[in-house]
């Protein structure tokens, strides 16, 4: 079911043209900074991939892929939900060295996604992946991964306001870092958006850690799937949203699993037989290198940088009758 918030007195700093014209210079302008902060050149990507390949990304493991059978051969192939796997596999196929990585548009349906200000059946994001070696699998190189897009997406915003001063968005720079036993432990009677949204509330840029794992309560604090994240090695980049009042998920990512830390991944997620496929099988085998990557949200970002209420006023979509018509009432204008 939809559920759209209405912040007070809200109306769009830019036009419609404007709105248009700055969405274009966001992604120009970031693209850059995120291939200068990362060592990243542009590839392009698939739209969709065979089903058997186990190469489609299983998000948290109930979201139902979008299919179609290929005429010509009989195939079943699968809209992506994300690239995850698929870039480990590109960066050994294309001959990527050490250090360096890729970066690609990535168009995805999520027909199972729930419709609110910052949700939407249609996703877009850079998705990004760098090969690194064996020893920086560590907490320390997420963490520098995460302050070089935090200061990416804010050189950005300096640039923006620099053609349009009117807009009235301030980030924070500095990130914070907590994973998530740290906000369970401060806050063990809160849900985890609710931990997430105390703990924005306070810190206006983090970086939420370790997702995926079952935490002491027996809990987990979001779903991750078990092939692609190292669980330990995962995380959030989120920036505390003003015009919502709530915690804001920009980017997801992580150090991917080794052939280690997928065999228990698996076991854990009572999937083991995935080991069987064409990707797990190269994985487990040490065909594929080290690699740390993740997803950033193209419209996530327009949303943010140019104070937007809702995810649909840049990116066309489909929404129900009763968004619509809240948005209609609300001026609150739908692409």
């Amino acid at each position: 079911m939809s559920h759209v918030i209405v912040p007070a007195g809200y109306h769009s700093t830019l036009s419609l043209y404007e709105t248009q014209e700055a969405i274009d210079l966001i992604k120009t302008t970031f693209q850059g900074y995120l291939c200068n902060a990362l060592n990243l050149k542009r590839v392009s990507a698939p739209l969709f991939v065979e089903g058997a390949s186990g190469l489609n990304d299983d998000l948290n493991g109930v979201e139902r892929p979008v299919s179609f059978t290929v005429r010509e051969t009989g195939t079943k192939a699968q809209v992506v939900h994300s690239l995850a796997k698929w870039k480990r596999q590109a960066l050994h196929d294309y001959g990527f060295p050490l250090g360096e990585g890729l970066y690609t548009d990535m168009n995805a349906i999520r027909r199972d996604e729930d419709l609110d200000n910052l949700h939407s059946v249609y996703v877009d994001q850079w998705d990004w992946e760098k090969v690194i070696y064996k020893n920086q699998r560590t907490l320390d190189t997420l963490k520098d991964a995460m302050q070089r897009i935090v200061t990416a997406v804010c050189c950005t915003l300096d640039f923006l306001k620099w053609k349009y001063p009117q807009l009235p968005v301030t980030l924070c720079r500095d990130i914070s870092f907590v994973t998530t036993q740290e906000l369970e432990d401060l806050y063990p009677d809160l849900t985890p958006k609710q931990r997430e949204n105390a703990y924005l509330r306070e810190h206006h840029t983090t970086g939420i850690l370790q997702i995926g794992k079952t935490l002491k309560s027996g809990q987990r604090h979001d779903g991750r799937a078990p092939d692609y994240d190292d669980w330990e090695l995962n995380g959030d980049i989120m920036f505390y949203n003003e015009l919502l009042g709530c915690a804001f998920e920009l980017s997801s990512m992580g150090i991917r699993v080794s052939p280690e830390s997928l065999r228990s991944q698996l076991a854990a997620a009572g999937c083991e037989e995935r080991a069987e496929l064409p990707f797990h099988r190269a994985l487990l085998n040490g065909e594929l290198p080290y690699t740390m990557g993740g997803g950033i949200g193209q419209s996530r970002m327009c949303m943010l940088l140019l104070g937007k209420a809702h995810i649909g006023e840049v990116q066309s979509s489909f929404w129900d009758d009763t968004t619509r018509r809240i948005c209609k009432d609300a001026g609150i204008i739908l692409l």
